[in-house]
């Protein structure tokens, strides 16, 4: 891939500054992200080829930028500081980071609420609770989303009880304890099943 296919796929033209190769990645980045379009191999092939054209000008258009062809530049005359020879030597050009994807992933959360809300209307619940877990591996620090799992298996645990299933809604119900520990309404929740299954027997 050379330099003219990079500037093509991340749709921009030959010298476009950092700031345009930046923003115009991050928005294809957005657009084309397999956790968005799970089930889309266009769109991963589309994330991975703009990914790799970033990645090849992150690293050759600092070479080109501070040191392009003389004919590039409007020929400039000396400064009186230069002629002297006092010119001050401008700092090298910084690399620029890569983009944080937190907007990306902020947005994939939203939609996988979005998602799970339906799979548990829907009573989904083996579905819905695959959902949380994959969210919670991408985001294991999230307060909200360890939340929302937790409630995923304690809806489980209730609709196993419905079924007749007591041993295992009892495991999906200590699985929802041990996910989010601190929440007062579901620990609440869950006694009331607990309470349901000692009437079973």
């Amino acid at each position: 891939m050379d330099l003219e296919d990079c500037y093509r796929l991340l749709g921009l033209r030959s010298g476009a500054s950092f700031a345009d190769i930046k923003a115009s990645y991050r928005r294809l980045a957005q657009q084309y992200h397999p956790d968005i379009n799970p089930d889309d191999i266009k769109a991963k092939e589309k994330f991975i080829a703009v990914t790799e054209a970033y990645k090849l000008l992150l690293q050759e258009i600092p070479q080109q930028e501070t040191a392009p062809p003389c004919d590039d530049f409007p020929v400039v005359e000396p400064t009186q500081a230069t002629r002297s020879g006092t010119a001050t030597k401008e700092k090298p050009q910084e690399k620029p980071k890569p983009p944080s994807f937190s907007e990306i992933e902020q947005r994939l959360k939203w939609r996988t609420y979005q998602q799970l809300q339906q799979f548990l209307k829907e009573r989904r619940f083996p579905q819905a609770i695959s959902l949380a877990e994959a969210l919670a591996q991408r985001l294991p620090e999230d307060a909200e989303v360890r939340q929302w799992q937790a409630i995923s298996y304690q809806l489980w645990g209730r609709a196993l009880i419905a079924e007749k299933q007591p041993l295992k809604a009892r495991i999906y119900l200590k699985k929802a304890l041990k996910t989010d520990p601190y929440n007062k309404s579901l620990w609440h929740e869950v006694q009331r099943d607990f309470q349901m299954l000692e009437h079973m027997f």
